[in-house]
Protein backbone atom coordinates (compact mmCIF):
# COMPACT_ATOMS: atom_id res chain seq x y z
CA UNK A 1 0.00 0.00 0.00
CA UNK A 2 1.50 3.20 -0.73
CA UNK A 3 2.40 6.12 1.37
CA UNK A 4 0.10 8.60 -1.08
CA UNK A 5 -3.01 6.10 -0.51
CA UNK A 6 -2.70 6.82 3.40
CA UNK A 7 -2.59 10.41 3.23
CA UNK A 8 -0.74 11.10 5.78
CA UNK A 9 -1.14 8.25 7.89
CA UNK A 10 1.61 5.78 7.24
CA UNK A 11 0.32 1.91 7.68
CA UNK A 12 -3.27 2.93 7.24
CA UNK A 13 -3.83 1.35 4.10
CA UNK A 14 -1.57 -1.97 5.20
CA UNK A 15 -4.06 -2.42 8.45
CA UNK A 16 -7.28 -1.97 6.58
CA UNK A 17 -5.95 -4.98 3.86
CA UNK A 18 -4.93 -6.69 6.96
CA UNK A 19 -8.53 -6.40 9.05
CA UNK A 20 -9.86 -7.26 5.13
CA UNK A 21 -7.74 -10.39 5.04
CA UNK A 22 -8.68 -11.24 8.34
CA UNK A 23 -11.88 -11.05 7.75
CA UNK A 24 -12.26 -13.18 4.67
CA UNK A 25 -10.20 -15.88 6.54
CA UNK A 26 -12.89 -15.70 9.84
CA UNK A 27 -15.60 -15.92 7.16
CA UNK A 28 -13.77 -19.28 5.21
CA UNK A 29 -13.49 -20.61 8.65
CA UNK A 30 -17.16 -20.15 9.05
CA UNK A 31 -18.65 -21.07 5.36
CA UNK A 32 -19.36 -17.74 5.07
CA UNK A 33 -18.66 -15.57 2.43
CA UNK A 34 -17.13 -11.97 3.30
CA UNK A 35 -19.98 -10.26 0.66
CA UNK A 36 -22.07 -10.54 3.70
CA UNK A 37 -19.99 -8.67 6.16
CA UNK A 38 -20.36 -4.40 6.39
CA UNK A 39 -17.23 -3.28 7.90
CA UNK A 40 -17.40 0.02 10.19
CA UNK A 41 -14.98 1.86 10.87
CA UNK A 42 -14.98 3.36 13.97
CA UNK A 43 -13.03 6.75 13.97
CA UNK A 44 -13.57 8.02 17.53
CA UNK A 45 -11.21 11.04 18.93
CA UNK A 46 -9.43 10.75 14.99
CA UNK A 47 -9.12 13.42 12.72
CA UNK A 48 -11.62 14.71 9.76
CA UNK A 49 -8.68 13.83 7.64
CA UNK A 50 -8.21 10.18 8.44
CA UNK A 51 -11.84 9.49 7.45
CA UNK A 52 -10.78 11.55 4.07
CA UNK A 53 -7.65 9.44 3.85
CA UNK A 54 -9.96 5.70 4.46
CA UNK A 55 -12.47 7.03 2.10
CA UNK A 56 -9.58 7.37 -0.26
CA UNK A 57 -9.00 3.71 0.73
CA UNK A 58 -12.49 2.86 -0.78
CA UNK A 59 -13.70 2.67 2.76
CA UNK A 60 -17.52 3.55 2.47
CA UNK A 61 -19.41 2.99 6.04
CA UNK A 62 -17.86 5.07 8.80
CA UNK A 63 -18.89 4.51 12.57
CA UNK A 64 -18.66 6.83 15.38
CA UNK A 65 -20.07 7.07 18.93
CA UNK A 66 -20.23 10.56 20.09
CA UNK A 67 -23.00 12.73 18.37
CA UNK A 68 -21.00 16.00 18.80
CA UNK A 69 -18.36 14.51 17.41
CA UNK A 70 -20.25 12.48 14.29
CA UNK A 71 -22.25 15.60 13.33
CA UNK A 72 -18.96 17.89 12.83
CA UNK A 73 -17.52 15.15 11.02
CA UNK A 74 -20.44 14.55 8.77
CA UNK A 75 -20.91 18.09 7.85
CA UNK A 76 -17.01 19.01 6.93
CA UNK A 77 -16.94 15.33 4.37
CA UNK A 78 -20.35 16.00 3.36
CA UNK A 79 -18.69 16.40 -0.07
CA UNK A 80 -17.60 12.17 0.31
CA UNK A 81 -20.23 9.17 -0.47
CA UNK A 82 -20.23 8.06 2.84
CA UNK A 83 -22.35 6.61 5.23
CA UNK A 84 -22.45 7.73 8.76
CA UNK A 85 -23.12 5.06 11.65
CA UNK A 86 -24.07 6.04 15.18
CA UNK A 87 -22.79 3.41 17.41
CA UNK A 88 -22.94 4.38 20.85
CA UNK A 89 -25.48 5.60 23.28
CA UNK A 90 -27.43 8.61 22.41
CA UNK A 91 -29.66 10.54 24.13
CA UNK A 92 -33.35 11.33 23.46
CA UNK A 93 -32.82 15.01 23.05
CA UNK A 94 -29.75 14.90 20.33
CA UNK A 95 -31.85 11.73 18.65
CA UNK A 96 -33.25 13.62 15.97
CA UNK A 97 -30.07 15.86 15.47
CA UNK A 98 -27.90 12.29 14.98
CA UNK A 99 -31.17 10.85 13.14
CA UNK A 100 -29.98 13.97 10.39
CA UNK A 101 -26.83 12.74 9.05
CA UNK A 102 -26.81 9.09 10.44
CA UNK A 103 -27.62 6.39 7.94
CA UNK A 104 -27.84 4.13 10.43
CA UNK A 105 -28.40 3.87 14.35
CA UNK A 106 -27.10 1.17 15.61
CA UNK A 107 -28.05 1.52 19.95
CA UNK A 108 -31.57 1.74 19.69
CA UNK A 109 -32.58 0.46 23.57
CA UNK A 110 -36.16 2.20 24.40
CA UNK A 111 -39.25 3.84 23.11
CA UNK A 112 -38.37 7.18 24.17
CA UNK A 113 -35.77 7.42 21.44
CA UNK A 114 -38.00 5.40 18.43
CA UNK A 115 -40.72 7.96 19.25
CA UNK A 116 -37.78 10.94 18.66
CA UNK A 117 -36.89 10.28 15.09
CA UNK A 118 -40.04 8.12 14.44
CA UNK A 119 -41.41 11.07 11.90
CA UNK A 120 -38.52 11.87 10.27
CA UNK A 121 -38.06 12.83 7.01
CA UNK A 122 -35.48 10.36 5.54
CA UNK A 123 -35.47 6.89 6.28
CA UNK A 124 -33.05 5.36 8.78
CA UNK A 125 -31.66 2.29 9.11
CA UNK A 126 -31.94 1.16 12.80
CA UNK A 127 -30.36 -1.46 15.37
CA UNK A 128 -31.86 -2.64 18.65
CA UNK A 129 -29.44 -2.96 21.27
CA UNK A 130 -29.74 -5.73 23.65
CA UNK A 131 -28.20 -5.84 26.87
CA UNK A 132 -25.82 -8.97 27.37
CA UNK A 133 -25.20 -8.56 30.90
CA UNK A 134 -27.25 -8.39 34.17
CA UNK A 135 -25.75 -4.58 35.14
CA UNK A 136 -28.68 -2.40 33.65
CA UNK A 137 -26.49 0.57 33.59
CA UNK A 138 -25.06 -1.06 30.90
CA UNK A 139 -26.79 0.19 27.15
CA UNK A 140 -28.86 -2.02 25.52
CA UNK A 141 -32.74 -3.25 26.06
CA UNK A 142 -33.05 -5.76 28.19
CA UNK A 143 -33.95 -9.26 26.42
CA UNK A 144 -37.42 -9.55 27.50
CA UNK A 145 -37.93 -5.80 25.68
CA UNK A 146 -36.75 -7.28 22.69
CA UNK A 147 -40.25 -8.34 20.80
CA UNK A 148 -41.75 -5.64 22.29
CA UNK A 149 -39.31 -2.82 21.37
CA UNK A 150 -39.49 -4.12 17.65
CA UNK A 151 -42.79 -3.98 16.91
CA UNK A 152 -42.70 0.04 18.14
CA UNK A 153 -40.30 0.18 15.81
CA UNK A 154 -42.27 -1.31 13.35
CA UNK A 155 -44.57 1.35 13.70
CA UNK A 156 -42.10 4.22 13.22
CA UNK A 157 -42.97 5.22 9.25
CA UNK A 158 -39.32 6.67 8.87
CA UNK A 159 -37.34 3.68 10.75
CA UNK A 160 -36.38 0.60 8.79
CA UNK A 161 -35.29 -2.21 11.59
CA UNK A 162 -32.21 -4.08 9.91
CA UNK A 163 -31.96 -6.13 12.98
CA UNK A 164 -29.80 -6.27 16.46
CA UNK A 165 -26.70 -5.01 18.13
CA UNK A 166 -24.26 -5.69 21.30
CA UNK A 167 -21.17 -5.64 22.80
CA UNK A 168 -19.71 -8.61 24.49
CA UNK A 169 -19.52 -8.26 27.63
CA UNK A 170 -15.48 -8.68 28.76
CA UNK A 171 -16.53 -10.56 32.00
CA UNK A 172 -17.30 -13.89 29.51
CA UNK A 173 -16.17 -15.02 26.33
CA UNK A 174 -17.20 -13.73 23.20
CA UNK A 175 -18.19 -17.07 21.25
CA UNK A 176 -21.34 -17.40 24.56
CA UNK A 177 -22.04 -13.49 24.31
CA UNK A 178 -22.32 -13.88 20.37
CA UNK A 179 -24.25 -17.23 20.77
CA UNK A 180 -27.11 -15.72 23.04
CA UNK A 181 -26.87 -12.41 20.60
CA UNK A 182 -27.92 -15.05 17.52
CA UNK A 183 -30.70 -16.42 19.73
CA UNK A 184 -31.84 -12.90 20.37
CA UNK A 185 -32.09 -12.10 16.58
CA UNK A 186 -33.92 -14.89 15.61
CA UNK A 187 -36.77 -13.64 18.46
CA UNK A 188 -36.53 -9.89 16.36
CA UNK A 189 -36.77 -12.05 13.40
CA UNK A 190 -40.17 -13.34 14.36
CA UNK A 191 -41.35 -9.90 14.67
CA UNK A 192 -40.18 -8.53 11.95
CA UNK A 193 -38.91 -11.22 9.60
CA UNK A 194 -37.16 -8.67 7.49
CA UNK A 195 -34.42 -7.38 10.35
CA UNK A 196 -31.62 -10.11 9.49
CA UNK A 197 -28.82 -8.02 10.09
CA UNK A 198 -26.95 -8.40 13.39
CA UNK A 199 -24.20 -5.69 14.58
CA UNK A 200 -21.58 -7.38 16.80
CA UNK A 201 -17.87 -7.79 16.97
CA UNK A 202 -14.84 -5.29 17.14
CA UNK A 203 -11.00 -5.59 16.92
CA UNK A 204 -10.74 -8.23 19.77
CA UNK A 205 -13.98 -9.88 18.46
CA UNK A 206 -14.76 -9.49 15.21
CA UNK A 207 -13.15 -13.36 14.34
CA UNK A 208 -15.92 -14.76 16.77
CA UNK A 209 -18.66 -12.76 15.55
CA UNK A 210 -18.59 -13.54 12.47
CA UNK A 211 -18.66 -17.20 13.86
CA UNK A 212 -21.96 -16.78 15.14
CA UNK A 213 -23.41 -15.04 12.22
CA UNK A 214 -22.44 -11.15 12.68
CA UNK A 215 -23.52 -9.17 9.55
CA UNK A 216 -22.27 -5.76 10.73
CA UNK A 217 -18.84 -5.18 12.19
CA UNK A 218 -17.56 -2.27 14.50
CA UNK A 219 -13.76 -2.04 14.08
CA UNK A 220 -11.74 0.60 15.26
CA UNK A 221 -8.26 0.80 16.52
CA UNK A 222 -7.14 -2.41 14.22
CA UNK A 223 -7.08 -0.21 11.34
CA UNK A 224 -7.10 3.56 12.74
CA UNK A 225 -4.25 2.44 14.83
CA UNK A 226 -3.60 4.37 18.62
CA UNK A 227 -6.70 6.45 19.45
CA UNK A 228 -5.74 9.73 20.20
CA UNK A 229 -6.62 11.72 23.39
CA UNK A 230 -10.03 13.11 23.76
CA UNK A 231 -9.93 17.13 22.90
Amino acid sequence: MSEASDRGFPGLGDRLHQVQSGIADACRDAGRSSDEIDLIVVTKFHPVELVAALADLGVRDVGENRHQEAQAKAEQLAELDLRWHFVGQLQTKKARQAARYAHAIHSIDRERLVDAIADMEREIEVFIQVNLTEDPARGGAAPAELERLAEHVLRAPALHLRGVMAVAPLEEPAPAAFERLAGYSERVRAVAPGATAISAGMTHDYREAIAAGATHLRIGSAITGKRPEPR
